[in-house]
């Protein structure tokens, strides 16, 4: 009986506990001291934005993953520097040209360096929809700027200077994104002008960083024995496919923040549904990769049912915001099925190793068009761009708008980027040596592997001493010096 009392007044007490904090809560919402919008969405944003870099971490696996172990290191360095150089351009210009300035822009003009551009709904219209702070919307329109800018580089793995990276994203940062993403989504002339409608940056983030990186692989070639001397491309696989499904996995996480993120508001409930939108899409397009796959090679490739989720959020990423839960999931499936057959098209002419013309190139440009056959007119009138696509209004006015962008895009940025690393060739140089590639980046470039106990035989250490892997040249040991007697 007593045990009985004691474990109902336990209970009482644990009850207690629980509603107090939900009853005081409710009393303070209630009352108006968490009604404070400006500080409910500048935070909203703030964890998006973290999400949206936590998304680094995924691109820095996914490359180390499908390079081999004498080049994982190398990744490491350029990942952080990069990131780095983004970071401080697109505070110093990058921003400005992006989303200052009056609607429709070609560049924007007002906040550089985050100063001096007075009211930020007046400096900055095309967010003035959002209460957020302007601090908060810079970190996520910058997080945005180092993803596309980390898509470039996956063509070039295993075979290109490490310099390259710096100069290319110091353009990049200050130039390339900023003046075509603010065209599509910044409040540029496509946006307000054309009526493009791109609600995440399926374009204006994916593509031109795919974009970017065809340029850049047209000039530097492939890597070296990736094709035979009748042109048969080979396969080269990656060293680590766990570490390729980890990236994934943070990529989709980061994706919560990238779709629904885009709303720039918490109180209206709106990232909810994008963020259904963009589940479904990406559960469709693992389905759609993984059966063409196994339909042309009739196995289950490990990479296509990863890079078909990734495709599937690209190309969800510009319509997240103006579609139904269900052409998501068409969406989602039609990129999935593009992710193989695009894969394995380009693998023939061109070496991209971790498929990132077909993930964020291909997938962006259909997730860009789909916006014009699937639109809810509803949500382009809530969106205040475009109208509807050609499934409700049976026009294909949105779509052609859609296509006109992407032309401009793809155009500019790729004539842009191709001079830029043409000029890098003919100065700095975009190639390592043949004995640099073969050695590995992490020795030729940084002094050190990432996999030290793999490549340096040193059986006087504990770990150090199992054969060399991977069929790479290895540092040999040193000669054991003799002892004076």
């Amino acid at each position: 009986m007593r045990r009985s009392l004691g474990l109902r007044m336990l209970l009482a007490g644990i009850a207690a506990s629980l509603l107090v904090p939900a009853t005081a809560s409710a009393d303070l919402w209630e009352s108006g001291s968490l009604q404070d919008s400006v500080g409910i969405n500048t935070f909203f944003v703030f964890v998006c934005a973290v999400l949206v870099i936590f998304m680094q971490l995924g691109f820095m696996f996914l490359e180390i993953g499908f390079s081999r172990g004498k080049n994982a290191g190398t990744i490491v360095a350029k990942i952080f520097t990069n990131f780095s150089i983004a970071a401080l351009m697109y505070w110093a210009v990058g921003f400005a040209f992006a989303f200052g300035g009056p609607l429709g822009h070609v560049i924007g003009d007002t906040g550089f360096f985050l100063r001096d551009y007075g009211d930020p709904s007046t400096a900055f219209p095309i967010m003035g929809f959002s209460d957020a702070s302007i601090e908060s919307k810079w970190l996520f329109q910058f997080a945005f700027c180092a993803v596309s800018l980390a898509i470039v580089w996956g063509t070039t793995l295993e075979r290109i200077k490490f310099g390259v990276y710096v100069i290319y994203a110091v353009v990049f940062s200050a130039l390339i994104y900023p003046i075509f993403s603010g065209w599509v989504f910044g409040g540029g002339w496509l946006q307000n002008n054309v009526g493009m409608q791109d609600f995440a940056g399926s374009t204006a983030v994916h593509l031109i960083g795919a974009t970017g990186g065809l340029a850049v692989l047209l000039l530097l070639g492939a890597r070296r024995g990736k094709y035979t001397a009748d042109g048969k491309p080979r396969p080269i696989p990656g060293h680590n496919m766990p570490l390729f499904g980890l990236s994934v996995g943070i990529l989709l996480i980061g994706w919560f923040g990238f779709n629904p993120g885009s709303t720039l508001n918490a109180l209206d409930t709106r990232f909810a549904e994008v963020a259904l939108v963009t589940l479904l899409a990406a559960g469709a397009g693992v389905l759609g990769s993984v059966m063409t796959s196994y339909a042309i090679t009739k196995t289950i490739d490990i990479g296509m049912a990863g890079n078909g989720m990734i495709g599937a959020l690209v190309a969800v990423t510009a319509p997240s915001g103006y579609v139904a839960p269900w052409a998501g999931v068409v969406v989602g499936l039609v990129a999935g099925i593009i992710v193989p057959l695009g894969v394995y098209a380009i693998d023939k002419k061109l070496d991209d190793p971790v498929g990132a013309l077909t993930a964020h190139g291909l997938c962006g440009v259909w997730g860009t068009l789909s916006c014009g056959l699937f639109t809810v007119p509803a949500l382009a009138e809530f969106n205040t761009i475009g109208e509807g696509g050609l499934v409700y209004t049976g026009s294909f006015s949105q779509l052609g708008d859609q296509a006109l962008g992407v032309l401009v895009v793809f155009a500019g940025v790729f004539i842009t980027s191709y001079l830029t690393f043409w000029v890098i060739k003919k100065t700095y140089g975009l190639r390592v040596t043949a004995e640099e590639e073969d050695a590995g980046l992490d020795i030729s470039e940084h002094g050190m592997y990432g996999y030290p106990e793999q490549f340096i035989p040193a059986p006087e250490l504990v770990g150090y001493g199992a054969a060399p892997q991977y069929g790479s040249p290895t540092i040999p040991a040193p000669a054991p010096k003799e002892v004076p007697a």
